[in-house]
């Protein structure tokens, strides 16, 4: 039985966005343990704070203070926290709705156990010793059997307001190929790139999909196409990507393999970023020990005809 082919693959980048007014003025608040909703106007207090009535559409600027304190609406228990949640040992999810808001906010409550947590049990909120505006500066909820807590009225006006925020975006899965595929990265180990010929268009798909895109039939007839290729189009790549090791500027391509009707990606190297054109025939550099190769450089032949590779963009 062959091999079943895995790997762990992570996605991950920066989210970065501006703040309006509300959610500058919601974020800053946290950082000086302030709680901020937007009143509408038929009365209701949304917290977290929105720019927009949800119901109405109507644009929202009425900022009031609520309380630090509140009622578990609804919760679930997590037994087993994951990285990067605001706990590291078993807690519970829960929505909150705070004393002053006509809606709950999701958070983590630090309770003992499941057994521990209910439907309307009050809690307030816990701070987090630093904070920076983010919805981090509330550390989690905590049980609170306390009176309830005044708002202090504040109108949600600060000095060095928060304009900006960046959160980490990241997807961590085991990504298993299938057949067809598994056929490509074994022929590419050994140097070759071998994709499969759709029975009723007679297209070559390179990589394959074990399934023709267009008819929606299996394919199973592996061809080999290239290793040359046409750079069919491009783009220049100005911003470095974490932990890979290539200097900006440089070009990704779309690249048409001789014998294939579908492009794959590559990275352009050889030649200066500027000279990279459409059209520009191109093949593969492998590096030792590689699965798939290091980028594609200029053969020298005179560029493809674009009549050629148009229906490849």
């Amino acid at each position: 039985m062959p091999e079943v082919l895995k790997a762990p693959l992570v996605v991950e980048f920066p989210f970065t966005r501006s703040l309006g007014p509300v959610q500058s003025a919601f974020l800053t608040g946290l950082r000086e343990r302030v709680v901020l909703g937007v009143r509408t106007c038929d009365g209701r207090t949304l917290v977290p704070p929105v720019e927009y009535d949800p119901v109405t559409a109507e644009e929202l600027r009425d900022l009031v203070e609520v309380a630090p304190t509140g009622t578990v609406t609804t919760w679930a228990w997590n037994h087993a926290p994951r990285r990067g949640q605001p706990l590291d040992r078993p807690f519970a999810w829960v929505l909150v709705r705070l004393d002053g808001a006509g809606t709950a906010l999701l958070h983590a409550l630090d309770a003992a156990g499941p057994d521990a947590v209910r439907t309307g049990m009050r809690v307030r909120i816990r701070w987090a010793a630093e904070r920076s505006g983010a919805i981090t500066d509330i550390a989690c909820f905590e049980p609170y059997d306390g009176d309830p807590v005044e708002p202090g009225g504040h109108d949600g006006e600060f000095e060095d307001a928060v304009a900006g925020i960046v959160v980490p975006a990241r997807l961590d899965y085991v990504y298993t190929p299938g057949r067809a595929q598994s056929a490509h990265i074994d022929a590419l180990s050994e140097r070759r790139t071998v994709g499969e010929r759709c029975p009723s268009c007679r297209k070559v798909y390179i990589p394959p999909r074990g399934a023709c895109p267009t008819c929606g039939v299996a394919t199973s007839e592996q061809v080999e196409a290239g290793p040359r290729g046409t750079v069919t189009t491009f783009c220049i790549v100005n911003i470095k990507a974490k932990n890979l090791d290539i200097e900006v500027p440089y070009v990704y391509a779309h690249i048409a393999l001789d014998g294939a009707d579908l492009a794959l990606h590559g990275r352009i190297g050889g030649i200066p970023y500027d000279q990279v054109r459409m059209g520009l025939r191109v093949e593969p550099v492998w590096t030792d020990g590689a699965r798939h190769p290091d980028h594609y450089r200029p053969t020298g032949e005179p560029d493809a005809d674009y009549e050629s590779y148009k229906e490849l963009l």
